[in-house]
């Protein structure tokens, strides 16, 4: 077969994988991002929202990344009052992260965005490797919070919700 016949037939085939969700077009074909379910993606730290939201720079774009996994109190919801804890929780993640421009590995369970268009990740320090959702949560500054399918770390997490709890670390004592 040639390539004038055959291309048609390619065109097809990767319209209906887009169609039906398993073909992603590559970036050098205008795709977009790269950024894949269950990968990971180099990011950098442009600002801390709260204790489990932050705005990072990835793929060369400013990003929403939404912590997988875990829940801090609320400190910047719309009509939400400053929940207990919630500022000791953001001021942990500040902490944790460094300031603007700290080098992050964002690592993506089965879904990659939320219905809010969010970026949902286990954030992990570029540097070190600190896994800081797992530091929130053993910190007690963060709940757990398992959002199927979205789970490969929850028992991980449990577990640090369990020794936190025991412990009456963080919002365990204080709330």
């Amino acid at each position: 077969m040639t390539w004038t016949r055959a291309l048609p037939w390619i065109v097809l085939l990767l319209l209906a994988g887009l169609v039906l969700g398993d073909v992603h077009v590559p970036q050098w074909l205008g795709g977009g991002s790269s950024l894949s379910a269950g990968g990971f993606a180099s990011a950098r730290l442009e600002r801390v929202i709260d204790g489990d939201t932050i705005v990072a720079q990835v793929d060369g774009r400013e990003e929403r990344v939404r912590y997988i996994g875990i829940d801090t109190p609320e400190t910047v919801k719309p009509n939400t009052p400053v929940q207990c804890f919630g500022p000791q929780a953001h001021d942990l993640n500040a902490r944790l992260l460094g300031g603007a421009g700290t080098p992050l590995t964002l690592r993506f369970d089965r879904e990659l965005r939320d219905r809010y268009d969010r970026l949902l990740a286990y954030v992990f320090r570029a540097d070190d490797g600190l896994f800081v959702n797992a530091r929130l949560v053993q910190a007690g500054a963060a709940r757990t919070l398992a959002i199927a399918p979205n789970t490969s770390r929850a028992a991980q997490l449990n577990g640090l919700q369990q020794d936190a709890r025991t412990a009456g670390r963080g919002l365990w004592s204080a709330c």
